[in-house]
């Protein structure tokens, strides 16, 4: 469902993304981890389209992101770790914007999809309510309502537990349990090991622009060769390395 294949990014003097090769399948809760500085947003903003890839191919449901930017962005949801909304909008009219963005059917299928969603997500009774009066949390939340509203393929996500409560995140984690039983493929960047323990199937590390280890949470643990906690083993695998944000173009 997602394969990059030798994706590079280059800032100046910097490679943020050096030669990245991953495939995930279908329906797969992936995880992508590594230190600050590492790389994921920067390999994630290029996945949503809003960054160019200095050279390298990303696919998308077997289309060309470069090719078919279009088709293929009609096929993924995308969560920003910081998100931009329209706060003079309601969050209704929010999502009825981003439902025209997607070419949705203004029927009553549509009205009653963004009634589901904000129920789900606990905003059914702010949804007429402009979102410039929403807390931090309840506008990660919304952003999540418009990322699912057109029943993406592909969900790409960064940092979605930031800002939001227990209960929240409580919420956001069983409902990405239940998008992937539902064979949505979701491309996960986490800070919180824990989250990534509790519901990825498979996790990438990325340190300096590279993937350094890949596999489920257990086949991590014995190429560490750490038999505790995810945190024993990214702070293994990891070791040694925390100085190199980006590769210098010149140790290419």
């Amino acid at each position: 469902m997602i394969k990059l294949i030798h994706l590079t990014k280059t800032y100046k003097e910097l490679r943020a993304v050096d030669d990245l090769n991953l495939e995930v399948r279908e329906g797969t809760l992936f995880g992508f981890l590594g230190p600050n500085g590492a790389g994921k947003t920067t390999t994630i903003k290029m996945m949503a389209g809003v960054l160019k890839p200095t050279s390298g191919r990303i696919l998308i449901n077997g289309m060309d992101l470069a090719e078919e930017p279009e088709k293929v962005k009609k096929c993924i949801g995308f969560i920003p770790d910081r998100p931009y909304l329209y706060e003079k909008l309601t969050g209704m009219e929010f999502l009825h914007f981003i439902a025209g963005l997607y070419g949705m059917d203004h029927a009553s299928s549509l009205q009653s999809r963004i009634h589901d969603l904000l129920d789900l997500f606990d905003l059914t009774h702010w949804g007429d309510e402009l979102i410039e009066s929403y807390s931090h949390g309840m506008k990660q939340r919304l952003v999540m309502c418009s990322a699912l509203l057109p029943q993406p393929k592909v969900l790409i996500v960064d940092e979605p537990m930031v800002g939001l409560d227990p209960r929240g995140s409580r919420l956001v984690k069983d409902i990405f349990l239940e998008e992937s039983r539902k064979k949505t493929t979701i491309f996960m960047s986490t800070h919180s090991l824990e989250v990534a323990a509790e519901l990825c199937q498979e996790i990438a590390i990325i340190q300096a622009g590279k993937i350094i280890a890949l596999g489920s949470a257990e086949e991590l643990k014995k190429a560490a060769g750490v038999d505790g906690s995810l945190e024993s083993v990214f702070l293994k695998l990891t070791e040694g390395k925390r100085i190199a944000h980006a590769t210098p173009l010149s140790a290419s």
